[in-house]
């Protein structure tokens, strides 16, 4: 009786709900997740690391796959030519380590915010413009965004709370045929 460790996909944004059935059947499983600070204060400030998994300790040997396919929110071990693929336990190991890590630091700050990312300022004296994110002011929760003034295209830095601002959503361009 050996217990590998195996990739397990849920339905999407049920993982969390997925991991506390798994718990509640005595199964050791890992859910790495890890904390953000979002640019939204109503945005989830803790997040999966690998949106969709979860990982399972287990001997399918005297389980069997089956357990896994069918319980609520789950889709099954990840399996290739229908074999579940087993995870390195040092794989584990480092994906615990890099989670670590990254909570060590504080969590990741502005997740999915990067330097020239455009933004629309949401609240303040500047609501309704949008600018071009620059860097995130060490120390403090504030941010540096260029705003583009009127008189000659001129890029001023204003500095802002994280709250106030939010990506700005990837427009869709539609061929007119």
């Amino acid at each position: 009786m050996t217990s590998h460790w195996y990739a397990l996909r849920s339905k999407p944004r049920q993982e969390y709900s997925l991991y506390n059935y798994i718990c509640s059947q005595d199964v050791e499983c890992y859910y790495p997740r890890i904390r953000v600070n979002p640019v939204n204060p109503r945005s989830q400030k803790v997040k999966p690391y690998f949106p969709g998994y979860m990982f399972v300790q287990s001997d399918l040997d005297q389980v069997g796959n089956n357990r896994f396919r069918w319980l609520p929110h789950s889709l099954g071990l990840v399996c290739f030519g229908n074999v579940p693929a087993e995870v390195p336990e040092n794989l584990i190991q480092a994906i615990k380590r890099a989670v670590s890590q990254i909570q060590d630091a504080g969590g990741e700050t502005l997740h999915g915010l990067n330097p020239g990312d455009r933004v629309l300022i949401e609240d303040g004296p500047f609501q309704g413009y949008f600018g071009v994110f620059d860097t995130r002011l060490s120390g403090s929760d504030r941010v540096r965004v260029l705003l583009t003034m009127l008189q000659g295209g001129r890029e001023v830095p204003v500095e802002l709370k994280i709250g106030q601002i939010s990506k700005e959503k990837a427009r869709v361009n539609r061929l007119n045929v």
